[in-house]
C-alpha cells in the first residue's frame, strides 16, 4: 500500500526556525505562572507593547522583561518544540519533561522567540492596513498589482460571475449597485478562486517538467498559516490567496511544492532541486515572507 506523506509550507516561514531540541534542566527555573486554559484576549490586547499572549495561552513566562503567554501542550514527542505563528507562541513537550525543562528552553531561546513575536506583530499591522473593504470602486491586489473592482449589474458574464480587463486593470462583477458588502466579497472571491486555479494549473504545467516530476491533482486551500502542501502521490494543494501576490512569489511556491515530489523534507537535497530550477529562490522566499495578504471585512 502506498505510504501517504504530506509536507506543509508554512505561510509565515515556519520551516526557518531553529529545530526543536532536547532541553537542559534550568537551575533554578524562573517562576512560571499558570493561567486558565480558556484564556483568550482580543487582538488589541494581544499586541500590547511588552506583552505577547496567545489566544489559547495556558502558561505565562517572562522573557527579557517581556510577558509572554503561550499555549502549552504535551504529547507523544521526544523533544521540546517551540513555534511562533500569527497567534503567538506555542510550546509542545514530551509527557515526561518537567516545567523546569520547558522554562530552560524558553530562556535559552528568548531572543529567537521575541524576534519572531515582533515579526508577527508587524505582519498583523501590515495586514490590518491592507484590509479590503468590499464596495464598488475599491482596489485590491491581483498578481501583485492594484486592480479596481466595479459592479456591472447589466452583465451576467456567461455564468462566470465576473471578468477582468488587463488593459484597464478592472475586475467587473455582475452584481447590482445596492449589493451588500458580503455579496460583493463572496462574488469577487469566487472569481479570484477560479482565476487562481487557472493560473496555478498553468504554472504547475510549466514547472513540473523542469523539476522532473508529474503532479496529479490541484486543490485550493484557504489556510491561515500555509502557502501550500505536497503529497507523495503527486497531489498539490495551494492557498488561493496567492493570487493577490506577484507571479514571482507564486512560482516560488509552485516550485517549492513540486520539489517535494522528489524529497518529502527540507534537506539539502531538496533545496538543491529548488535551486536547480530557481537559483534566486532565497530572494523570492524572503519577499514571500514579508508579503502581507489583504484581510477582508465581514
Amino acid at each position: 500500500m502506498q505510504r501517504f506523506v504530506q509536507l506543509a509550507f508554512d505561510l509565515f516561514g515556519a520551516a526557518e526556525p531553529e529545530p526543536p531540541r532536547e532541553a537542559p534542566v534550568a537551575t533554578p527555573p524562573a517562576p512560571v505562572v499558570s493561567v486558565g486554559t480558556d484564556h483568550a484576549l482580543p487582538l488589541a490586547e494581544v499586541f500590547q507593547p511588552g506583552t505577547w499572549h496567545h489566544p489559547r495561552a495556558n502558561r505565562l513566562v517572562r522573557l527579557r522583561g517581556c510577558e509572554v503567554g503561550y499555549e502549552f501542550l504535551r504529547g507523544k514527542r521526544r523533544t521540546i518544540g517551540l513555534s511562533v505563528g500569527n497567534e503567538g507562541l506555542s510550546v509542545r513537550a514530551p509527557r515526561w519533561s518537567t516545567l523546569g525543562d520547558v522554562e530552560a528552553v524558553l530562556q535559552e531561546k528568548a531572543g529567537w522567540v521575541l524576534d519572531k513575536l515582533a515579526e508577527a506583530r508587524e505582519r498583523a499591522e501590515r495586514q490590518a492596513s491592507s484590509r479590503i473593504r468590499w464596495a464598488d470602486g475599491t482596489e485590491l491586489p491581483l498578481l501583485g498589482e492594484a486592480a479596481r473592482l466595479v459592479l456591472d449589474p447589466a452583465h451576467g458574464f456567461s455564468g462566470r460571475g465576473g471578468a477582468f480587463d488587463a488593459a484597464t486593470r478592472t475586475l467587473s462583477i455582475g452584481l447590482p449597485r445596492h449589493a451588500s458588502e458580503a455579496q460583493i466579497r463572496d462574488a469577487a472571491q469566487a472569481w479570484l478562486m477560479r482565476h487562481a486555479r487557472a493560473v496555478f494549473t498553468q504554472r504547475l504545467d510549466l514547472f513540473a517538467p523542469r523539476v522532473g516530476v508529474q503532479w496529479t491533482k490541484l486543490s485550493l486551500s484557504n489556510a491561515d498559516t500555509r502557502w501550500g502542501s505536497a503529497s507523495a502521490d503527486g497531489r498539490i494543494r495551494l492557498n488561493w490567496r496567492l493570487i493577490h501576490l506577484s507571479m514571482d512569489m507564486i512560482d516560488y511556491v509552485v516550485v517549492h511544492e513540486l520539489s517535494h515530489l522528489h524529497h518529502m523534507d527540507h534537506s539539502p537535497r531538496f533545496w538543491d532541486v529548488v535551486a536547480s530550477v530557481m537559483p534566486d529562490h532565497a530572494e523570492r522566499r524572503r519577499a514571500l515572507k514579508d508579503a502581507a495578504l489583504p484581510l477582508s471585512e465581514g
